[in-house]
C-alpha cells in the first residue's frame, strides 16, 4: 500500500497545549493516596486481598478531580492542585498505613492492553461478559470461589471507569456553559457527549475511540497505580473509524491531525521524566500483507507536530514497506526528532514465533517502552529485570587473578571461560529472585482493573499476578557489550601475544584509573581491534559472548510456566552503571559510561556506519526479546540534502537485511550538545535519543550527557 496523505502542520490549538505541556509537569496526584489510604482501612475486613484492590481502585476513580482546560479536545490527565491542611495531616498518617503491608516487587506496565477489544465492546460490555462468565460459577468449589472473587474486584474498578467519564462529562458542560466563544461552547458541549458515551459503550467515531483508549489507560495508569502503557499499532485500531468518519463527513483529514497531536500531547504530559511510551506503525500481517495506510503517515506528522519526548514512533520496517514511509521517516530524523526508531518487523516476528507465538499475532507487538518486546493485549512481560554489567564482572575475575585468588590464564579463552562461569551464576541467581518476586505478586499483588484488557485474564478468571495473562515471560538486559569486547581484544592483543603487560599490572592501572599511565590506555584504546568495524579478530567475541548469554538463559523457566530471554537494552544504565564502574581494560576511564546498546563503544566506530552495522549484525538477534539498538550519530549537514536522506534510508535497508532488530538515528551536532551543557535554558526542546528512548538533553545526569557527546558523529552517510 502506499497511500499518503497531504501533511497537516500544527494547528494554532496543538501550538497552545504543546507550550503548556512543555511548562506543567504533573506526573501522578495526592488524591490517590488519600482514597487508596481511606478505602483500604474501611475494607479491613474484607475476606479477599483481590476484592480490597478493586473497592481501592473505585475509591479513588470515583473521587478523582476532573482535570480539563476549555482548549482540550480530549480528556484524562492528574489534576495540579495541592492538598489542604487537613488532607496534609491525613496524608502523612498514610504512610503508617502502607509500611504495614507486605512488600511487593516487580515490574508493572510495559505493554499496550487489548484497546480493540475496548472499542468494540465498551467498558459496559466487558462487564457483561464478566457477569456471564460468574453465572456459570459454582462457588461452594474452592476453584470458583478465587475466580468469583477476581470477577467482583474487576465489576468494582470498571464501574468507577464510567464514574469518572460521568464526572468529565459533568465538568465539559460546567465549562460550556461558562464559554462566551460559540465554537469554543460546541467543542465543549461535543466532548461532554463523547464522555457519556466512551468509554462506558463501543466508540463510533475517530475522536470517541482515540477518547475511549486514552481515559481507560489514564484510570489503570491512575488507580491501580500501573504506568508505561503504549497506544500500541495506533495506525490499526484507529484506521476503520478514521476511514468512516470521512466517509461520512464528520471528519476533515485537518481536524484528524489535530486530534492525533492532542492526543500526543496528552500521553506527554502523564509520562514521568526519563520515562518512555512508545507508538509503532507500519509492519505486516500475520498473511504477509504491508498494513501501511494514512494514519501511519499521521503519527509520523504528529510528531513533528509536538515535537515533544513522548509517545516515541517506531516504524515496523520489512521488505514490502512502502519506500515512501521510510523516506519521510529518514525527513523526521533529519530535523532532529530522534523519530522514528526503525524496528525489523521479520526478525522481531521470528523471535515471537520460538516463544510459541502464532504467526498472527506475532506480527501484534510493542516496543514496550523503549526496544523492549512485548506481545500485544496479553502480555505480563516483564522487561530489563535485571541488568547485568557484563564489564564488572570482567573486573573482578581480573582482581582476583590479581590476588591470587584465581590461578593465572595462560590464554584469553581462559578468561572468558571465567566470565561465562560467572555469568551463568548470576543469570540463575537472577532468575530465582524474578520468581521470588513472581510468587510475592501472586499472593500480595493485584490489578482488577488492567487485568480486564489483557487477554485471556477473564476466560481464565485469573487477575494478572495470579497467572491470567496469555505471556508471562521475563526479559533481561545485559549492559555494556562493546566494552567487554574490546577489553577481552586488547587483553588478547597486550597481555597474551605481546606480553606488553601483565594481569597484575593492568589491575594495578585500572584501579589507579591510568594514573601516570596514559601511554598504556592509549596502547588498550588503539593498539587492539575494537566492536564495530567489522573487524572478525573481535566481532567473533561478540558473536560468542551473545550466543552464551542466550543459551543461558533460554536454560530457566520463570513463573506462571514461562521463559527468561536475553536483551542489550540499556535505557539509562550504561550511564548508571557506568558510573559505579572502574576504568576496564578497553581504555575507558573510570565513572565513563558503557556503550549505549548492541552497537561500539563511543568514537570507536572508526571504519564509518557501514561497518558499524556489519559488526553488529554477525551476532544473531532474534533470541533478544529483550530488547537491542544500534545507535547511530550523524551531524545535520549529514542528512541535508534528499540525496543523502536517501543514503540513510539504504543504510537502514541494510541493517534490516542484515538481521538487526532496532536501529535509532540522533541528528545533532557535537557543538550544539556543548553548547546545551552550557546554556541549558536555550535548549529545553533538544531531543536526543539515549538507548532505547528519547528524552530532552539538558535534563539528562552530567555522565549520559557526555557519553552522548562522545558518541561517533558521522559527517557522512
Amino acid at each position: 500500500m502506499t497511500t499518503t496523505i497531504a501533511q497537516c502542520p500544527a494547528s494554532e490549538r496543538v501550538k497552545r497545549l504543546r507550550e503548556r505541556a512543555r511548562t506543567r509537569h504533573v506526573y501522578g496526584t495526592y488524591e490517590r493516596k488519600l482514597w487508596e489510604t481511606r478505602s483500604w482501612r474501611e475494607t479491613a475486613g474484607e475476606l479477599w486481598w483481590i476484592v480490597r484492590k478493586g473497592k481501592k481502585v473505585a475509591a479513588v476513580l470515583s473521587h478523582m478531580t476532573p482535570a480539563l482546560d476549555p482548549d482540550e479536545l480530549l480528556v484524562g490527565r492528574y489534576p495540579a492542585h495541592a492538598p489542604t491542611e487537613a488532607e496534609q495531616a491525613e496524608l502523612a498518617e498514610a504512610d503508617q498505613v502502607w509500611a504495614w503491608q507486605p512488600r511487593v516487587c516487580g515490574q508493572t506496565g510495559h505493554m499496550a492492553i487489548d484497546y480493540e477489544k475496548l472499542l468494540r465492546l465498551g467498558v459496559r460490555g466487558i462487564m457483561a461478559e464478566i457477569e456471564q462468565y460468574r453465572a456459570q460459577l459454582d462457588i461452594a468449589r474452592p476453584t470458583d470461589q478465587e475466580k468469583d472473587a477476581f470477577y467482583r474486584a474487576a465489576l468494582e474498578a470498571l464501574e468507577a471507569v464510567c464514574v469518572l467519564a460521568q464526572r468529565y462529562a459533568a465538568r465539559a458542560r460546567e465549562l460550556a456553559a461558562e464559554a462566551t466563544d460559540q465554537a469554543q461552547r460546541a467543542e465543549l458541549e461535543e466532548l461532554a457527549r463523547i464522555c457519556r458515551h466512551v468509554p462506558a459503550q463501543p466508540a463510533q467515531t475517530y475522536h470517541e475511540a482515540l477518547q475511549s483508549v486514552h481515559f481507560v489507560t489514564f484510570c489503570i495508569m491512575a488507580s491501580e497505580p500501573a504506568n508505561l502503557f503504549c497506544p500500541g499499532r495506533m495506525d490499526r485500531w484507529l484506521y476503520p473509524y478514521y476511514r468512516r468518519d470521512l466517509r461520512e463527513g464528520r471528519l476533515t483529514p485537518e481536524r484528524a491531525q489535530e486530534l492525533l497531536d492532542c492526543f500526543f500531547i496528552l500521553i506527554n504530559e502523564n509520562v514521568g521524566p526519563g520515562l518512555a511510551v512508545g507508538v509503532m506503525i507500519g509492519g505486516q500481517d500475520g498473511h504477509g500483507n504491508d498494513v501501511t495506510n494514512e494514519l501511519s503517515y499521521m503519527c509520523l506528522q504528529a510528531k513533528e507536530n509536538t515535537r515533544l519526548a513522548y509517545p516515541t514512533v517506531g516504524l515496523c520496517y520489512h521488505p514490502r514497506t512502502p519506500e515512501e514511509l521510510l523516506r519521510r521517516g529518514c525527513e523526521l530524523l533529519a530535523l532532529g526528532t530522534g523519530d522514528p526508531a526503525i524496528f525489523n518487523d521479520q526478525v522481531i516476528s521470528e523471535g515471537l514465533r520460538r516463544a510459541g507465538l502464532s504467526r498472527e499475532e506475532s506480527y501484534l507487538y510493542i516496543n514496550s517502552t523503549c526496544v523492549e518486546i512485548s506481545p500485544i493485549a496479553s502480555s505480563n512481560i516483564w522487561v530489563a529485570s535485571p541488568y547485568f554489567n557484563l564489564t564488572q564482572t570482567l573486573l573482578d575475575i581480573i582482581s582476583d587473578i590479581a590476588a591470587r585468588k584465581l590461578p593465572q590464564p595462560s590464554r584469553i579463552e581462559d578468561l572468558l571461560a571465567e566470565h561465562k562461569r560467572r555469568m551463568a551464576q548470576q543469570i540463575a541467581r537472577a532468575v530465582a529472585e524474578q520468581n521470588s518476586c513472581r510468587e510475592a505478586r501472586r499472593r500480595f499483588g493485584g490489578y482488577p482493573l488492567l487485568s480486564c484488557f489483557v487477554n485471556d485474564c477473564l476466560h481464565r478468571g485469573k487477575d494478572l499476578d495470579a497467572g491470567g495473562a496469555r505471556h508471562n515471560w521475563i526479559e533481561c538486559s545485559f549492559v555494556g557489550l562493546a566494552n567487554l569486547v574490546d577489553s577481552l581484544a586488547a587483553i588478547a592483543r597486550l597481555v597474551f601475544e605481546e606480553q606488553a603487560v601483565t594481569l597484575q599490572r593492568l589491575w594495578e592501572v585500572l584501579e589507579s584509573d591510568f594514573a601516570e599511565a596514559e601511554s598504556l590506555r592509549q596502547r588498550l584504546l588503539n593498539d587492539a581491534p575494537k566492536y564495530g568495524n567489522d573487524d572478525d579478530t573481535v566481532d567473533a567475541l561478540a558473536v560468542e559472548i551473545t550466543e552464551f548469554l542466550a543459551a543461558e538463559c533460554a536454560k530457566h523457566e520463570v513463573v506462571h510456566n514461562d521463559r527468561y530471554y536475553p536483551g542489550f537494552f540499556c535505557w539509562v544504565m550504561h550511564g548508571r552503571l557506568g558510573a559505579q564502574t572502574g576504568a576496564s581494560p578497553d581504555g575507558r576511564r573510570a565513572g565513563w559510561a558503557f556503550a549505549d546498546g548492541a552497537g561500539p563503544a563511543q568514537g570507536r566506530e572508526l571504519c564509518g556506519p557501514t561497518a558499524a552495522v556489519k559488526s553488529t549484525t554477525k551476532w544473531d538477534h532474534t533470541p533478544n526479546l529483550g530488547g537491542l539498538v544500534l545507535n547511530l550519530k550523524f551531524s545535520a549537514r549529514a542528512l541535508d540534502t534528499a540525496e543523502a536522506r536517501e543514503k540513510l534510508a539504504a543504510l537502514i535497508r541494510t541493517y534490516m537485511q542484515l538481521g538487526g532488530l532496532e536501529t535509532q538515528i540522533n541528528v545533532v551536532s557535537r557543538d550544539t550538545l556543548l553548547d546545551a551543557q552550557e546554556n541549558p535554558e536555550q535548549h529545553r526542546d533538544l531531543l536526543v535519543r539515549v538507548a532505547g528512548y528519547s528524552d530532552y538533553f539538558v535534563g539528562l545526569d552530567p555522565v549520559l550527557q557526555d557519553e552522548i557527546i562522545r558518541r561517533t558523529e558521522h559527517e557522512a552517510v
